[in-house]
């Protein structure tokens, strides 16, 4: 039994002695970072930049949605603090994204591999919207004719505006250009039908092409106020415009026709002969069979704060 208990005390003080004199037992890896940043782009537009920022050196693998980012396997880190990787990241699509990141450090022996907290973004989504073959644009104004508790204070008509009060009459004003015509003006001859749908109304307001003080454009009028049949419900006005072209059996295309130079009234020549330039010009072609008409359709994509609101008469103080 003593032989037993001295043998253990020898290989305590063995193991306390190759804590001292013998090689140092290996050490864990020092915790590392990684945080992910930037990526708020435009969708469609230049790629969007995200950038990782690390407590150490190394190779940076961005992803998306849990997907691995093209181009950005391995992106290698600056090689002094802040330790940064960058990643130019193109968006397959507007909205919500999630990105995530993992560092693989330089000297793994020093440092532990990070994965980086994921990083909320929302890729910018064009306020006009995916409308084309027709570009639409549409802002609301005051109309005449405005009734109501504040009218002989706020009865400016046309004045733009995306926030009224009951009482006020709205004036949707609408401009548009359709790509398949070369870009023409959406106007009464080529258009088949304008109008606006709003939320809480029965029957879509159609709207009319005409003179505005010197300028062409689409309207359509929503009267609000008390009474019966007037649009009286508050907070964001929900409408959605929409227009359809005209079914088209010619249509212009751009061309080039020769003519003499002239220059100062003089036609000019070369070595006896007539110079020549050409000239961009639009011929009628015909289209067999017709070109359906295209629809073009635009919804405001702006914040609830920043879009047509409907509010009531503010209550006087006593």
């Amino acid at each position: 039994m003593k032989k037993s208990i001295s043998g253990l005390v020898v290989g305590t003080l063995a193991l306390a002695l190759g804590v001292i004199v013998g090689a140092a037992p290996a050490q864990a890896a020092d915790a590392t970072k990684l945080t992910i940043s930037g990526g708020s782009g435009v969708f469609g537009l230049d790629p969007a930049t995200i950038t990782g920022t690390a407590t150490a050196p190394g190779v940076v693998k961005f992803t998306v949605g849990g997907d691995v980012i093209k181009g950005c396997e391995a992106v290698a880190t600056t090689t002094e603090t802040p330790f940064t990787a960058k990643c130019a990241w193109v968006p397959a699509a507007p909205g919500a994204a999630v990105l995530g990141g993992l560092l693989t450090p330089s000297d793994a022996a020093k440092y532990a591999p990070a994965e980086a907290v994921p990083f909320n973004v929302k890729v910018g989504t064009p306020v006009q919207g995916v409308v084309s073959p027709i570009h639409i644009y549409v802002d609301t104004v005051l109309g005449s004719g405005t009734s109501g508790a504040l009218a002989p204070r706020f009865g400016v008509s046309c004045a733009v505006s995306s926030e009224f009060i009951v009482g006020q009459t709205i004036v949707f004003r609408i401009y548009a250009n359709n790509e398949d015509l070369g870009g023409a003006v959406m106007d009464s001859k080529n258009t088949a039908k304008a109008y606006i749908e709003i939320a809480g109304v029965k029957d879509p307001v159609q709207m009319s092409y005409g003179n505005h003080s010197g300028a062409a454009f689409w309207t359509g009028v929503l009267k609000t106020g008390t009474a019966t049949g007037l649009y009286n419900t508050l907070g964001v006005i929900s409408f959605k415009v929409t227009m359809i072209a005209k079914d088209t059996t010619t249509i212009k295309v751009l061309s080039t026709k020769l003519v003499p130079k002239v220059v100062d009234g003089v036609v000019q020549r070369s070595n006896g002969k007539i110079v020549y330039e050409s000239m961009r010009v639009y011929k009628d072609a015909k289209v067999t069979p017709a070109l359906k008409g295209a629809t073009g359709t635009w919804q405001s994509n702006f914040m609830p704060t920043s879009q047509l609101t409907l509010y009531a008469v503010p209550t006087p103080k006593a």
